[in-house]
């Protein structure tokens, strides 16, 4: 099984600190770092098996505990710990009960190993974010007082979301707060899996931040259009963290999380071929690590996208015939692959009908 963690740091100006955090989370698959100094919060993406998301979350989350004090924390973003929201992801054939799973085990490992209290929320829990920032919910596993310095973790299991933030034209704080509560799914006449919050950036700006957390249903595109159709002037648009290919508007390019995954597993092939030595593995690990960085800038349009999935699923045989393909490489790059091949539109599909057919051929039997 695989799974995609998007654990958020409550520090975004220090570059030690987030280089420490980001430096402790191998031995999982360093996909994204996005640090926003306004919110003064770091977004790091990693992938892996189970033991790789375990010892990367653990090894980050002690870091974090070591190096944030929350005590002397400012920043617009509400938060209860330094490491604040840990979410485990499924991805390929993993469930969400999975992912519940590793996110209890990792949660009894950070009380009984660091003492920080825990939170447990998301899917199977019946507890929210919201529940817990407002003061409605306790830890699960220590508390009820929060660590000194560390604050609390939260974590917990969830589909893909897609962070969303938008700059509102013409507006102060009252009025954009205004704007998102109507757009909530909570609200009478908001949109399906939306929350959001509106918060006062430097430079006298306002943004509305968005989780989208039913992207099959409401899309940031689909935010955008609906804020137009309201009346709402919109500015400069940004995705945080990584976007599935699926529902990635422009603002999304160089963000793709399916380009990501692939990269990093062109990274770790290049890792193993520099490793194995000899002139045609150095070569080749020269060839993958120009791969992965053009797979991580991929574009969000369609041709990337296409040209994404069968560049993933090459990278399959390429590793295999190398004879340095690993079962959990092999894994995220079938992810990246189907996660591409799922976003190729249907206009697309009639224009490059060969192409993709040969795509799903070569995905029917494992990318090989």
């Amino acid at each position: 099984m695989i799974f995609e963690s998007v654990p958020n740091f409550s520090e975004g100006r220090s570059a030690d600190v987030i280089d420490g955090v980001v430096a402790a989370t191998a031995p999982a698959h360093l996909l994204d770092v996005d640090a926003d100094p306004d919110h003064n919060r770091v977004v790091v993406s990693i992938a892996g098996d189970a033991d790789a998301i375990t010892h990367g979350l653990l090894g980050a989350i002690g870091e974090a505990a070591r190096s944030i004090d929350l005590a002397t924390h400012r920043g617009v973003h509400p938060r209860v710990g330094a490491a604040d929201v840990v979410p485990i992801i499924p991805l390929g054939a993993t469930k969400l009960d999975d992912c519940r799973r590793l996110a209890h085990e990792i949660g009894r490992r950070v009380w009984s190993d660091l003492g920080i209290p825990v939170y447990f929320y998301g899917h199977g829990e019946g507890v929210t974010l919201a529940d817990i920032r407002s003061g409605r919910a306790r830890p699960v596993l220590g508390g009820p007082e929060h660590h000194d310095t560390a604050g609390a973790l939260c974590i917990g299991a969830r589909q893909a979301l897609v962070a969303f933030n938008v700059i509102l034209y013409g507006v102060d704080l009252v009025a954009a707060r205004a704007v998102a509560r109507s757009i909530r799914e909570s609200s009478s006449a908001g949109l399906r899996g939306v929350q959001a919050l509106a918060f006062e950036l430097s430079g006298d700006r306002v943004q509305l931040s968005m989780n989208l957390f039913r992207i099959d249903e409401t899309s940031p595109a689909a935010v955008t259009a609906e804020l137009e159709r309201r009346g709402v002037s919109l500015g400069a648009r940004q995705t945080v963290g990584l976007c599935p290919a699926l529902v990635a508007e422009a603002s999304a390019g160089g963000r793709l999380l399916e380009g990501r995954l692939a990269a990093a597993c062109a990274s770790a092939g290049a890792d193993a071929c520099q490793k194995r030595g000899g002139e045609e593995y150095v070569a080749l690990a020269r060839r993958l690590r120009g791969e992965a960085r053009e797979l991580a800038e991929l574009a969000a349009d369609q041709d990337a996208i296409l040209g994404g999935a069968e560049r993933a699923a090459a990278l399959i045989r390429v590793l295999q015939a190398a004879q340095v393909l690993e079962p959990e490489i092999a894994e995220l790059l079938d992810a990246a692959a189907t996660g591409f091949r799922a976003a190729v539109s249907p206009a697309t599909e009639a224009v490059y009908r060969a192409r993709v057919d040969a795509l799903d051929a070569r995905l029917a039997g494992g990318g090989v």
